[in-house]
């Protein structure tokens, strides 16, 4: 048994899950959150180079196309008045332009590149978070804020990879990025959503939206 914490649900108990000469990667018991060490985590210098190197475009046909298989299944969900918020929106925001283009109010917020604390404050009929959840260093505080953020019957939309199982862990290219620091699978999401008393959809076996019941 490890006495270190699991940084989504807090348990104590955690199994070594995979270990490389970079350091390792623990298993949580109680929510099967696979997350790295603080030893691994990048100072915030170091975190943004990496993302500066991105090269996403609101302009580039393929990355639009690739962010609608989020925005499609959440404008299919929400009504025509419903204001949004996309959590991670990185150097180049795209996703929020699919949902402005679609008539619907949003607001953006990234920590790099579009530091407005005031959209926190605020409350949403749905917030996005794309290929972001796997950077935090603090899952549980994010997502809890995210999650209260919403209004009755908002949504909560997540895109991220589901981790593999341990004998193809080693080859997998998600672990390779130093700014991914916890990885999820479905088992993490159920525990996210009987944690909120969400109803939660898989989309797809990237995509994850939870509801809030009332």
């Amino acid at each position: 048994m490890s006495m270190i914490n699991c940084p989504l649900c807090f348990s104590k108990e955690s199994s070594l899950f995979y270990k490389d000469e970079t350091g390792e990667y623990r298993l949580c018991k109680l929510c099967a959150l696979v997350y790295v060490l603080k030893e691994k985590h990048l100072d915030e210098e170091t975190e943004k180079a990496r993302y500066d190197l991105h090269t996403n475009s609101s302009e580039d046909q393929g990355y639009r196309q690739y962010l609608s298989k989020v925005s499609t299944p959440v404008l299919e969900r929400i009504s025509k008045e419903a204001k949004g918020l996309d959590f991670g929106s990185g150097p180049g925001p795209t996703l929020s332009l699919l949902f402005e283009e679609a008539g619907h109010e949003m607001k953006i917020y990234d920590h790099f590149y579009a530091k407005d604390e005031a959209v926190l404050e605020l409350k949403y009929d749905f917030i996005t978070s794309t290929e972001v959840i796997e950077h935090l260093y603090k899952p549980s505080d994010v997502l809890d804020r995210l999650w209260n953020m919403l209004n009755d019957k908002g949504l909560l939309c997540v895109l991220t990879q589901p981790y593999v199982k341990e004998e193809a862990f080693s080859k997998w290219y998600y672990k390779n990025d130093p700014t991914h620091v916890c990885f999820f699978c479905l088992e993490t999401m159920n525990y996210l959503a009987k944690k909120w008393t969400a109803e939660l959809e898989v989309v797809s076996k990237d995509i994850f939206i939870f509801k809030k019941s009332i």
